[in-house]
């Protein structure tokens, strides 16, 4: 009796949870990405009222914010779930698996736009990416084709044909996985547009006289050796290029508005010429305030999106920890209903709320994945 009380303690030690500590917590727990908040507080509320489990508790703490909460650990006094705006990261991977979080399921809730709005009290906005690259890209090509701080103070600064208001852009923290999205597709589509740049992206880390003589015509020769020396490896042209084009630039032309996409869209109706960055739900959900602008000709609508034709769209995840199911309860319940045919099907309650959802195949795919708790392996 007594070994085997030993051996029950020490395997409730290995995997994080104690049976007090487990008693500590019978509420599913939730952190991440704002984007997909919105989303999961329709899914917990219906679960709470629905089931014998508790309502889950949910913060919005951004997507990578999320990440390093869910990755700190196994037990009660971590999250269960994090929700996701991108994939989660290798980087965040490895970090979750040093800390023991190994079993981790990875779920394709849908996709999102990532609207660049105005308030309606002025003209709607048709940009570019590449419109949107050289209104704030950190550091952009000068006239001879060397980087120089961003000098355009006004839209019609970065292009003739916009209007003359100044650059005033608020949008997510460097936490947020909408952000990352951001940089990724509006201002990396963007750089692109620049010949120089996206020769860069293309060469391989075995080009190192290739990316030297490139970086020598940015004006940034001395980038090589110093990310060669921060990564301990030779780097590749698309990592150089990913600090050159995702850096935003910071002289007060774009404001970090926090994750609070409700704070935004407050903030675009006080001030009729400022810009704002923001997830197509929340677009939706205040159409009669704010609009859209159009993007590399168009605009963030569920049809543009769903079919790919928007340029600044998103995929959106939730992750569990497999680990934590049958410790607390709920959790592969609460799951169950997210992806339910009811809740994110196509006539399902999600995508009457902006959810731009998964075609039937993938989300019977994703369905099993949650049911099987199939583990993430990168």
């Amino acid at each position: 009796m007594k070994k085997h009380l030993v051996s029950t303690v020490l395997a409730a030690a290995i995997s994080g949870f104690s049976t007090a500590n487990a008693a500590e917590r019978d509420t599913v727990s939730i952190v991440g990405s704002s984007t997909v908040y919105p989303f999961a507080t329709v899914v917990a509320e219906r679960f709470g009222r629905s089931t014998k489990f508790s309502t889950p508790k949910i913060e919005s703490t951004g997507s990578g914010g999320g990440l390093k909460l869910f990755c700190k650990g196994v037990g009660a006094n971590t999250p269960d779930i994090t929700n996701s705006s991108r994939r989660i990261k290798k980087s965040e991977y490895d970090d979750c698996q040093a800390n023991g979080v190994t079993d981790i399921v990875e779920v394709l809730v849908g996709y999102d736009g990532i609207a660049i709005a105005n308030s309606k009290a002025a003209s709607r906005l048709n940009l570019s990416l590449k419109d949107l690259y050289l209104a704030l890209a950190k550091d952009i090509p000068g006239p001879d084709g060397r980087l120089i701080p961003n000098p355009h103070k006004t839209w019609k600064d970065v292009n003739p044909a916009l209007p003359a208001k100044k650059i005033e852009v608020l949008g997510p923290p460097p936490t947020s996985g909408t952000r990352d999205a951001f940089a990724e597709l509006a201002m990396g589509g963007g750089a692109e547009a620049i010949p120089a740049l996206k020769a860069l992206a293309k060469m391989g880390a075995d080009q190192v006289d290739e990316i030297r003589a490139a970086l020598e015509k940015l004006g940034i020769a001395g980038a090589y050796d110093d990310m060669a020396k921060n990564k301990g490896k030779a780097p590749k042209g698309s990592d150089l290029f990913h600090a050159v084009a995702y850096a935003v630039r910071e002289d007060g032309a774009y404001i970090e508005a926090g994750e609070n996409d409700n704070l935004i869209v407050q903030k675009l109706e006080a001030n009729p010429d400022a810009v704002g960055i923001f997830g197509f739900s929340f677009l939706e959900e205040n159409g009669d305030k704010v609009q859209g602008s159009t993007i590399n000709g168009s605009g963030p609508t569920f049809e543009s999106i769903a079919s790919g034709d928007y340029p600044v769209s998103r995929p959106l995840y939730f992750y569990m920890k497999g680990a934590h199911v049958g410790k607390i309860p709920g959790i592969r319940e609460y799951a169950m209903e997210f992806v339910s045919d009811k809740a994110m099907g196509e006539d399902g309650y999600l995508p009457d709320r902006g959810l731009i959802p998964l075609g039937e195949e993938a989300l019977e795919q994703i369905q099993q994945n949650v049911k099987n708790l199939k583990r993430l392996e990168m």
